[in-house]
């Protein structure tokens, strides 16, 4: 699971940092609260990639996904690439929890 969610993520954090620039120049919000509001999220995201196994980050994963939807208030074009992102989100969890039940199994019987 680390790896695919560690995947989206990084990927977030070049959607964010484009959307961000591309803010700048078409909306009226400030450039410091933009730079401010992406680059926690940046931040975030990339923090979130070295603690994706412990308890309650796929939770502060999703509440990424739902920043990312909302910045669509600001960009339209950010809805599409937030539900994009919130469904590869949903599959990197998904299918990463089932490769690490597969390579528990497979390690069980190597071992036995």
């Amino acid at each position: 699971m680390r790896t695919l969610c560690s995947s989206t993520l990084i990927g977030e954090v070049f959607v964010v940092l484009f959307a961000a620039c591309v803010a700048m120049r078409m909306t009226d919000v400030s450039t410091a609260l933009i730079w401010t509001v992406s680059g926690v999220a940046m931040l975030l995201c990339v923090l979130l990639c070295g603690v994706i196994t412990r308890p309650g980050a796929v939770a502060v994963g999703w509440a990424l996904q739902l920043g990312l939807i909302a910045a669509g208030l600001l960009l339209p074009t950010m809805y599409g690439l937030g539900v994009i992102f919130a469904g590869l989100w949903w599959c990197s969890v998904h299918y990463g929890r089932k490769i690490d039940v597969l390579k528990a199994q497979r390690e069980a019987a190597a071992q036995a």
